[in-house]
Protein backbone atom coordinates (compact mmCIF):
# COMPACT_ATOMS: atom_id res chain seq x y z
CA UNK A 1 0.00 0.00 0.00
CA UNK A 2 2.87 2.37 0.68
CA UNK A 3 3.78 2.30 -3.01
CA UNK A 4 0.34 3.68 -3.90
CA UNK A 5 0.63 6.75 -1.71
CA UNK A 6 -0.23 9.87 -3.74
CA UNK A 7 -0.95 7.71 -6.80
CA UNK A 8 -4.06 8.84 -8.70
CA UNK A 9 -4.28 6.21 -11.45
CA UNK A 10 -3.13 2.59 -11.65
CA UNK A 11 -2.85 0.72 -14.96
CA UNK A 12 -2.50 -3.06 -14.72
CA UNK A 13 -1.01 -4.61 -17.88
CA UNK A 14 0.39 -7.80 -16.35
CA UNK A 15 -0.58 -10.91 -18.28
CA UNK A 16 0.55 -14.12 -19.97
CA UNK A 17 -1.09 -15.99 -22.84
CA UNK A 18 0.14 -19.43 -21.75
CA UNK A 19 1.37 -20.90 -18.48
CA UNK A 20 5.08 -21.75 -18.40
CA UNK A 21 7.23 -22.73 -15.44
CA UNK A 22 6.20 -20.75 -12.38
CA UNK A 23 4.13 -18.27 -14.39
CA UNK A 24 0.57 -19.36 -13.65
CA UNK A 25 -2.79 -17.78 -14.49
CA UNK A 26 -3.96 -18.10 -10.89
CA UNK A 27 -1.02 -16.06 -9.62
CA UNK A 28 -0.63 -13.42 -12.35
CA UNK A 29 -4.23 -12.98 -13.51
CA UNK A 30 -6.11 -13.47 -10.24
CA UNK A 31 -4.09 -13.35 -7.01
CA UNK A 32 -1.84 -10.42 -7.96
CA UNK A 33 -4.69 -8.25 -9.35
CA UNK A 34 -6.82 -9.02 -6.28
CA UNK A 35 -4.05 -7.75 -4.01
CA UNK A 36 -3.50 -4.73 -6.27
CA UNK A 37 -7.19 -3.78 -6.40
CA UNK A 38 -7.58 -4.17 -2.62
CA UNK A 39 -4.59 -1.90 -2.10
CA UNK A 40 -5.97 0.64 -4.57
CA UNK A 41 -9.27 0.78 -2.72
CA UNK A 42 -7.55 1.16 0.62
CA UNK A 43 -5.13 3.83 -0.64
CA UNK A 44 -7.70 6.10 -2.24
CA UNK A 45 -6.57 5.59 -5.84
CA UNK A 46 -8.94 7.58 -8.04
CA UNK A 47 -9.01 5.30 -11.06
CA UNK A 48 -7.85 1.83 -12.17
CA UNK A 49 -7.39 0.73 -15.77
CA UNK A 50 -7.26 -3.05 -16.16
CA UNK A 51 -5.94 -4.46 -19.44
CA UNK A 52 -8.03 -7.58 -19.91
CA UNK A 53 -8.87 -9.46 -23.13
CA UNK A 54 -11.77 -9.66 -25.54
CA UNK A 55 -13.58 -12.89 -24.73
CA UNK A 56 -13.13 -12.63 -20.96
CA UNK A 57 -16.88 -12.78 -20.42
CA UNK A 58 -19.66 -15.22 -19.58
CA UNK A 59 -18.76 -17.28 -22.65
CA UNK A 60 -15.14 -17.74 -21.56
CA UNK A 61 -13.92 -21.29 -22.19
CA UNK A 62 -10.15 -21.29 -21.78
CA UNK A 63 -8.16 -20.91 -18.58
CA UNK A 64 -6.69 -17.69 -19.98
CA UNK A 65 -10.07 -16.04 -20.55
CA UNK A 66 -11.59 -17.39 -17.32
CA UNK A 67 -8.70 -16.01 -15.24
CA UNK A 68 -8.94 -12.63 -16.97
CA UNK A 69 -12.71 -12.56 -16.37
CA UNK A 70 -12.17 -13.36 -12.70
CA UNK A 71 -9.86 -10.38 -12.30
CA UNK A 72 -12.32 -8.14 -14.16
CA UNK A 73 -15.10 -9.19 -11.79
CA UNK A 74 -12.89 -8.56 -8.76
CA UNK A 75 -12.22 -5.04 -9.98
CA UNK A 76 -15.87 -4.36 -10.83
CA UNK A 77 -16.82 -5.32 -7.25
CA UNK A 78 -14.47 -2.71 -5.77
CA UNK A 79 -15.63 0.84 -4.94
CA UNK A 80 -13.21 2.15 -7.57
CA UNK A 81 -13.75 4.05 -10.77
CA UNK A 82 -12.44 1.53 -13.25
CA UNK A 83 -12.06 0.86 -16.94
CA UNK A 84 -11.75 -2.79 -17.94
CA UNK A 85 -10.13 -2.66 -21.35
CA UNK A 86 -10.67 -5.71 -23.55
CA UNK A 87 -8.60 -5.58 -26.75
CA UNK A 88 -8.76 -8.03 -29.62
CA UNK A 89 -5.48 -9.29 -31.12
CA UNK A 90 -2.91 -6.55 -30.58
CA UNK A 91 -0.37 -5.96 -33.36
CA UNK A 92 2.88 -4.22 -32.54
CA UNK A 93 6.46 -4.44 -33.79
CA UNK A 94 8.34 -6.95 -31.65
CA UNK A 95 5.19 -8.36 -30.07
CA UNK A 96 5.03 -12.13 -29.84
CA UNK A 97 1.72 -12.60 -31.64
CA UNK A 98 2.52 -9.94 -34.25
CA UNK A 99 5.84 -11.58 -35.11
CA UNK A 100 4.17 -14.99 -35.32
CA UNK A 101 1.46 -13.74 -37.67
CA UNK A 102 4.04 -11.99 -39.87
CA UNK A 103 6.02 -15.21 -40.18
CA UNK A 104 2.87 -17.17 -41.01
CA UNK A 105 1.99 -14.55 -43.62
CA UNK A 106 5.49 -14.81 -45.12
CA UNK A 107 5.39 -18.58 -45.60
CA UNK A 108 5.03 -19.70 -49.23
CA UNK A 109 2.09 -21.93 -48.26
CA UNK A 110 -0.56 -20.92 -45.72
CA UNK A 111 -2.81 -23.20 -43.71
CA UNK A 112 -6.57 -22.94 -43.23
CA UNK A 113 -7.28 -24.42 -39.80
CA UNK A 114 -10.50 -26.31 -40.44
CA UNK A 115 -13.82 -24.99 -41.75
CA UNK A 116 -14.29 -22.17 -39.20
CA UNK A 117 -13.74 -18.60 -40.45
CA UNK A 118 -11.99 -17.73 -37.16
CA UNK A 119 -12.97 -14.07 -37.15
CA UNK A 120 -10.47 -11.63 -35.65
CA UNK A 121 -10.46 -7.85 -35.36
CA UNK A 122 -6.81 -6.88 -34.81
CA UNK A 123 -6.00 -3.52 -33.27
CA UNK A 124 -2.66 -1.75 -33.54
CA UNK A 125 -0.65 -1.26 -30.36
CA UNK A 126 -0.44 2.50 -31.00
CA UNK A 127 -4.25 2.67 -30.87
CA UNK A 128 -4.24 0.65 -27.65
CA UNK A 129 -1.73 3.06 -26.08
CA UNK A 130 -3.74 6.10 -27.24
CA UNK A 131 -6.86 4.57 -25.74
CA UNK A 132 -5.16 3.87 -22.41
CA UNK A 133 -3.81 7.42 -22.24
CA UNK A 134 -7.29 8.84 -22.86
CA UNK A 135 -8.81 6.57 -20.22
CA UNK A 136 -6.20 7.68 -17.69
CA UNK A 137 -7.01 11.34 -18.41
CA UNK A 138 -10.77 11.00 -18.94
CA UNK A 139 -13.69 12.44 -17.00
CA UNK A 140 -15.81 10.38 -14.52
CA UNK A 141 -17.64 7.36 -15.87
CA UNK A 142 -21.23 8.44 -15.42
CA UNK A 143 -23.38 7.77 -18.47
CA UNK A 144 -20.73 5.81 -20.38
CA UNK A 145 -21.74 2.57 -22.15
CA UNK A 146 -20.85 -1.03 -21.29
CA UNK A 147 -21.41 -0.85 -17.49
CA UNK A 148 -20.16 -3.73 -15.36
CA UNK A 149 -21.13 -2.06 -12.10
CA UNK A 150 -21.95 1.38 -10.77
CA UNK A 151 -18.26 2.24 -10.94
CA UNK A 152 -16.72 0.05 -13.64
CA UNK A 153 -17.08 0.10 -17.41
CA UNK A 154 -16.00 -2.44 -20.01
CA UNK A 155 -14.11 -0.94 -22.93
CA UNK A 156 -13.76 -3.16 -26.02
CA UNK A 157 -10.80 -2.18 -28.19
CA UNK A 158 -10.98 -3.57 -31.72
CA UNK A 159 -9.80 -2.78 -35.21
CA UNK A 160 -11.77 -1.16 -37.98
CA UNK A 161 -13.28 -4.40 -39.30
CA UNK A 162 -13.72 -8.07 -38.45
CA UNK A 163 -11.75 -10.40 -40.73
CA UNK A 164 -11.44 -14.14 -41.20
CA UNK A 165 -8.01 -15.23 -40.02
CA UNK A 166 -7.06 -16.09 -43.62
CA UNK A 167 -7.95 -12.57 -44.76
CA UNK A 168 -5.87 -11.09 -41.93
CA UNK A 169 -2.88 -13.15 -43.12
CA UNK A 170 -3.48 -12.03 -46.71
CA UNK A 171 -3.51 -8.35 -45.74
CA UNK A 172 -0.32 -8.69 -43.69
CA UNK A 173 1.33 -10.49 -46.60
CA UNK A 174 0.33 -7.69 -48.97
CA UNK A 175 1.67 -5.07 -46.53
CA UNK A 176 4.98 -6.99 -46.43
CA UNK A 177 5.20 -6.69 -50.21
CA UNK A 178 4.84 -10.40 -50.90
CA UNK A 179 2.79 -12.03 -53.63
CA UNK A 180 -0.11 -14.40 -53.40
CA UNK A 181 0.15 -17.21 -50.86
CA UNK A 182 -1.00 -20.71 -51.69
CA UNK A 183 -3.35 -22.04 -49.04
CA UNK A 184 -3.99 -25.59 -47.86
CA UNK A 185 -7.19 -26.40 -45.94
CA UNK A 186 -6.67 -28.87 -43.11
CA UNK A 187 -9.58 -31.05 -41.94
CA UNK A 188 -10.70 -30.24 -38.43
CA UNK A 189 -9.70 -33.65 -36.93
CA UNK A 190 -6.12 -32.97 -38.04
CA UNK A 191 -6.30 -29.43 -36.61
CA UNK A 192 -7.49 -30.85 -33.28
CA UNK A 193 -4.61 -33.34 -33.34
CA UNK A 194 -2.09 -30.56 -34.01
CA UNK A 195 -3.58 -28.48 -31.19
CA UNK A 196 -3.27 -31.45 -28.82
CA UNK A 197 0.38 -31.91 -29.84
CA UNK A 198 1.00 -28.21 -29.29
CA UNK A 199 -0.42 -28.51 -25.78
CA UNK A 200 2.10 -31.24 -24.97
CA UNK A 201 5.21 -29.90 -26.71
CA UNK A 202 6.97 -26.91 -25.09
CA UNK A 203 7.33 -23.68 -27.01
CA UNK A 204 4.63 -24.40 -29.63
CA UNK A 205 2.29 -21.37 -29.92
CA UNK A 206 -0.69 -23.34 -31.26
CA UNK A 207 -2.45 -25.47 -28.64
CA UNK A 208 -5.98 -26.47 -27.63
CA UNK A 209 -6.62 -23.14 -25.90
CA UNK A 210 -5.48 -21.18 -28.97
CA UNK A 211 -7.75 -23.29 -31.20
CA UNK A 212 -10.74 -22.74 -28.89
CA UNK A 213 -10.19 -18.97 -28.85
CA UNK A 214 -9.76 -18.80 -32.63
CA UNK A 215 -12.87 -20.87 -33.32
CA UNK A 216 -14.91 -18.74 -30.94
CA UNK A 217 -13.86 -15.56 -32.75
CA UNK A 218 -12.51 -12.32 -31.36
CA UNK A 219 -14.68 -9.41 -32.51
CA UNK A 220 -16.80 -6.56 -31.19
CA UNK A 221 -18.53 -3.38 -32.32
CA UNK A 222 -15.82 -0.83 -33.26
CA UNK A 223 -18.08 2.10 -32.32
CA UNK A 224 -16.72 2.28 -28.77
CA UNK A 225 -13.15 2.26 -30.05
CA UNK A 226 -13.89 5.04 -32.54
CA UNK A 227 -15.62 7.12 -29.87
CA UNK A 228 -12.72 6.72 -27.46
CA UNK A 229 -10.02 7.50 -30.00
CA UNK A 230 -12.00 10.24 -31.71
CA UNK A 231 -11.16 8.60 -35.03
CA UNK A 232 -11.27 5.25 -36.77
CA UNK A 233 -8.66 2.71 -35.60
CA UNK A 234 -5.79 1.93 -37.93
CA UNK A 235 -6.72 -0.65 -40.61
CA UNK A 236 -4.65 -3.82 -41.02
CA UNK A 237 -3.28 -2.57 -44.33
CA UNK A 238 -1.45 0.19 -42.41
CA UNK A 239 -0.11 -1.99 -39.58
CA UNK A 240 3.25 -2.23 -41.37
CA UNK A 241 4.48 1.22 -42.53
CA UNK A 242 5.68 1.34 -46.13
CA UNK A 243 9.05 2.67 -45.00
CA UNK A 244 9.77 -0.39 -42.85
CA UNK A 245 8.10 -3.02 -45.06
CA UNK A 246 11.39 -4.19 -46.59
CA UNK A 247 13.02 -4.75 -43.19
CA UNK A 248 9.88 -6.38 -41.78
CA UNK A 249 9.70 -8.65 -44.83
CA UNK A 250 13.36 -9.64 -44.44
CA UNK A 251 12.86 -10.50 -40.76
CA UNK A 252 9.71 -12.50 -41.44
CA UNK A 253 11.38 -14.47 -44.24
CA UNK A 254 14.52 -15.16 -42.21
CA UNK A 255 12.38 -16.41 -39.32
CA UNK A 256 11.37 -19.47 -41.35
CA UNK A 257 14.18 -19.67 -43.91
CA UNK A 258 16.96 -19.92 -41.31
CA UNK A 259 15.47 -23.04 -39.67
CA UNK A 260 15.10 -24.56 -43.15
CA UNK A 261 18.76 -23.74 -43.88
CA UNK A 262 19.87 -25.20 -40.55
CA UNK A 263 17.86 -28.38 -41.15
CA UNK A 264 19.32 -28.81 -44.65
CA UNK A 265 22.87 -28.40 -43.30
CA UNK A 266 22.14 -31.02 -40.66
CA UNK A 267 20.94 -33.40 -43.37
CA UNK A 268 24.17 -32.88 -45.34
CA UNK A 269 26.27 -33.89 -42.33
CA UNK A 270 24.07 -36.84 -41.42
CA UNK A 271 23.84 -38.10 -45.00
CA UNK A 272 27.61 -37.77 -45.43
CA UNK A 273 28.14 -39.74 -42.22
CA UNK A 274 25.84 -42.53 -43.38
CA UNK A 275 27.35 -42.76 -46.88
CA UNK A 276 30.91 -42.78 -45.54
CA UNK A 277 30.24 -45.49 -42.96
CA UNK A 278 27.74 -47.74 -44.71
CA UNK A 279 26.85 -46.94 -48.32
CA UNK A 280 30.16 -46.27 -50.12
CA UNK A 281 32.52 -49.22 -50.63
CA UNK A 282 34.99 -49.24 -47.75
CA UNK A 283 37.87 -50.28 -50.01
CA UNK A 284 37.34 -47.23 -52.22
CA UNK A 285 37.20 -44.92 -49.19
CA UNK A 286 40.40 -46.39 -47.77
CA UNK A 287 42.11 -45.95 -51.13
CA UNK A 288 41.17 -42.26 -51.17
CA UNK A 289 42.47 -41.84 -47.64
CA UNK A 290 45.74 -43.49 -48.59
CA UNK A 291 46.13 -41.10 -51.55
CA UNK A 292 45.43 -38.24 -49.14
CA UNK A 293 48.43 -39.23 -47.05
CA UNK A 294 46.75 -41.33 -44.34
CA UNK A 295 48.84 -44.42 -43.43
CA UNK A 296 47.11 -47.70 -44.28
CA UNK A 297 47.01 -48.86 -40.64
CA UNK A 298 45.15 -45.68 -39.66
CA UNK A 299 42.72 -45.79 -42.59
CA UNK A 300 39.76 -47.55 -40.89
CA UNK A 301 40.13 -45.43 -37.76
CA UNK A 302 40.18 -42.19 -39.78
CA UNK A 303 37.25 -43.30 -41.94
CA UNK A 304 34.92 -44.11 -39.07
CA UNK A 305 36.15 -41.23 -36.91
CA UNK A 306 35.37 -38.79 -39.71
CA UNK A 307 31.96 -40.41 -40.17
CA UNK A 308 31.26 -40.11 -36.43
CA UNK A 309 32.35 -36.46 -36.49
CA UNK A 310 29.99 -35.75 -39.39
CA UNK A 311 27.12 -37.43 -37.52
CA UNK A 312 27.92 -35.46 -34.38
CA UNK A 313 27.89 -32.20 -36.34
CA UNK A 314 24.53 -33.11 -37.87
CA UNK A 315 22.94 -33.93 -34.53
CA UNK A 316 24.40 -30.84 -32.88
CA UNK A 317 23.06 -28.67 -35.71
CA UNK A 318 19.58 -29.96 -34.91
CA UNK A 319 19.79 -30.02 -31.12
CA UNK A 320 22.06 -27.24 -29.84
CA UNK A 321 20.30 -24.09 -28.53
CA UNK A 322 21.01 -20.83 -30.32
CA UNK A 323 23.39 -19.46 -27.68
CA UNK A 324 25.88 -22.30 -28.33
CA UNK A 325 25.58 -22.63 -32.10
CA UNK A 326 28.02 -19.87 -33.11
CA UNK A 327 30.98 -22.04 -32.05
CA UNK A 328 29.44 -24.98 -33.87
CA UNK A 329 29.34 -23.01 -37.14
CA UNK A 330 33.02 -22.05 -36.71
CA UNK A 331 33.98 -25.68 -36.08
CA UNK A 332 32.07 -26.82 -39.16
CA UNK A 333 33.68 -24.14 -41.33
CA UNK A 334 37.13 -25.09 -40.05
CA UNK A 335 36.58 -28.79 -40.81
CA UNK A 336 35.20 -28.11 -44.30
CA UNK A 337 38.14 -25.82 -45.14
CA UNK A 338 40.59 -28.43 -43.82
CA UNK A 339 38.96 -31.18 -45.91
CA UNK A 340 38.90 -28.91 -48.97
CA UNK A 341 42.59 -27.95 -48.72
CA UNK A 342 43.76 -31.54 -48.24
CA UNK A 343 41.61 -32.83 -51.11
CA UNK A 344 42.67 -30.00 -53.43
CA UNK A 345 46.31 -30.77 -52.67
CA UNK A 346 46.30 -34.57 -52.70
CA UNK A 347 43.30 -35.29 -54.97
CA UNK A 348 43.29 -32.43 -57.49
CA UNK A 349 40.92 -34.24 -59.86
CA UNK A 350 38.08 -33.33 -57.49
CA UNK A 351 38.80 -29.62 -58.07
CA UNK A 352 38.28 -30.01 -61.83
CA UNK A 353 35.49 -32.59 -61.65
CA UNK A 354 32.52 -31.49 -63.82
CA UNK A 355 30.07 -32.14 -60.96
CA UNK A 356 32.04 -29.81 -58.68
CA UNK A 357 32.15 -31.96 -55.51
CA UNK A 358 34.77 -29.67 -53.98
CA UNK A 359 33.62 -26.27 -55.22
CA UNK A 360 30.17 -26.99 -53.77
CA UNK A 361 31.79 -26.47 -50.38
CA UNK A 362 31.84 -22.73 -51.14
CA UNK A 363 28.04 -22.18 -50.77
CA UNK A 364 28.14 -24.47 -47.72
CA UNK A 365 30.78 -22.23 -46.17
CA UNK A 366 28.79 -19.12 -47.10
CA UNK A 367 25.66 -20.57 -45.46
CA UNK A 368 27.58 -21.40 -42.27
CA UNK A 369 29.12 -17.93 -42.25
CA UNK A 370 25.66 -16.40 -42.55
CA UNK A 371 24.41 -18.48 -39.61
CA UNK A 372 27.47 -17.55 -37.57
CA UNK A 373 27.05 -13.81 -38.18
CA UNK A 374 23.36 -13.95 -37.28
CA UNK A 375 23.80 -16.05 -34.14
CA UNK A 376 27.16 -15.00 -32.69
CA UNK A 377 27.01 -13.21 -29.31
CA UNK A 378 26.46 -9.47 -29.59
CA UNK A 379 29.17 -7.14 -28.38
CA UNK A 380 28.68 -3.58 -27.19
Amino acid sequence: MARLTDVDVVVNTVGIIRETGQQRFAALHVAAPRALFDACAASGVKRVVQLSALGADDGAQTAYHVSKRTADELLAAQPLRAYIVQPSLVFGAGGGSAELFKVLAALPVGVQLGPSAMLVQPVHVDDVVDALVKLVRSAPLAGEPYPLSAWARRVPLVGAEALPLAAYMAQLRHALGLGRQWRVALPRPLVVLLAWAGSVLPGVPFDRAALAMLERGNTDDPAATRALLGRSPRPVGRFIPAGSARMERMQALLAWLLPVLRFSIALVWLFTAYVSAFAWPVADSLALLARSGVPAQLGPFMLYSASAMDALFGLATLALPCRWRSKLWLAQMALIMLYSLIIAWRLPEFVWHPYGPLTKNLPMLAALWLLYELEKPWTT
